[in-house]
């Protein structure tokens, strides 16, 4: 099995096929998923016992981590450079 990463999505597929043709799969796999409203996070290829190629595709998971700094809650996406300034000059008390 090799592993690619293909527009930020993990990909694993089996060393006998192209590396063009699992892009192409995926690109494909894509398109059917944004038709649905879902957006795709990871991606196996792989040859079941009649060696047929099976695609198993999961989606990205919606959840988001929130963090409390100086007070507001927010995804850290969402930081100035003072908020993140601050998320890493903390230490943990574990």
């Amino acid at each position: 099995m090799k592993t690619y990463v293909i527009e930020n999505m993990p990909v694993t597929a089996p060393g006998s096929i192209e590396e063009s043709e699992v892009r192409q799969i995926v690109a494909e796999e894509k398109v059917q998923w944004a038709a649905a409203g879902k957006q795709p996070g990871r991606c196996e290829l792989y040859f079941d016992d009649e060696e047929q190629l099976c695609i198993r595709t999961t989606e990205k998971s919606p959840i988001k981590r929130v963090r409390r700094i100086t007070g507001y809650l927010s995804n850290m996406e969402n930081f100035n450079d003072s908020k993140l300034d601050e998320l890493q000059q903390r230490t943990s008390h574990a």
